[in-house]
């Protein structure tokens, strides 16, 4: 049997520690790399080009889904699944839109896990079970709030990559100097940037920020 190499990226080291042990007693997939943050998550895909990838979505500097859609135009040849406590249609739609080929809840058995690598690795999509009945009350939800006539929120589509990643940084809390040190790019660019940011999201302040980073799943209130 061929053996897929597989990329582990979480920012815990115990659920890393825990998956991994579970892939041993998986035959036909063996974990090359961790990573516990977005950007390493990258370069080790360039290093180590896996076959499938595991992603957490809250990770530092770089989520999961960024990850996700950068790898999708870098390594199209590696199979992305999302690895999530949160089974909402916005954060599984963003998943797919990245390019994730599955998206696993973290709560689900350890028999799911093999059942959700091997559809992937056959070219299938791969949900969790017990995500379909959310996502369908969720889009039934929106659908009678555009009804009601309110005004549906900017999705993560309408920013670049470029600006989903300030973004993000801004939520974690860094300043524009931190940011502008961290993406080696001048401050007057991030600055430009994030004027950018508020005018596409309507949002103009910090704050206003933060919470549509939460609320889109950037990050987790308790990061």
């Amino acid at each position: 049997m061929q053996t897929n190499k597989v990329l582990l990226a979480d920012d815990h080291t115990l659920v890393r520690a825990g998956i991994k042990s579970l892939l041993k007693n998986i035959p036909g997939f063996e974990v090359v790399a961790e990573a516990d943050n977005g950007r390493d998550a990258l370069k080790l895909a360039d290093e180590y080009r896996p076959d499938l990838v595991l992603l957490d979505i809250a990770m530092s500097e770089l989520n999961g889904l960024e990850v996700a859609s950068r790898l999708d135009k870098e390594h199209p040849e590696s199979k992305v699944i999302i690895l999530s406590m949160h089974s909402s249609e916005e954060y599984v739609l963003q998943a797919l839109r990245a390019g994730a080929s599955g998206y696993l809840l973290k709560d689900a058995a350890p028999t799911e896990l093999e059942i959700a690598l091997r559809a992937v690795m056959r070219g299938e999509t791969y949900l969790s079970p017990s995500i379909s009945k959310h996502v369908v009350d969720d889009y039934l939800r929106r659908v009678s709030n555009k009804k009601s006539d309110i005004p549906e929120e900017p999705g993560l589509q309408e920013l670049t990559s470029r600006q989903r990643e300030i973004l993000q940084l801004i939520a974690e809390g860094n300043s524009t100097k931190e940011i502008a040190q961290k993406l080696i790019l001048s401050v007057k660019t991030i600055e430009s940037h994030r004027v950018q940011l508020m005018e596409r999201l309507n949002i103009h302040d910090i704050a206003g920020l933060v919470r549509y980073a939460i609320r889109m799943g950037i990050i987790l209130p308790d990061k």
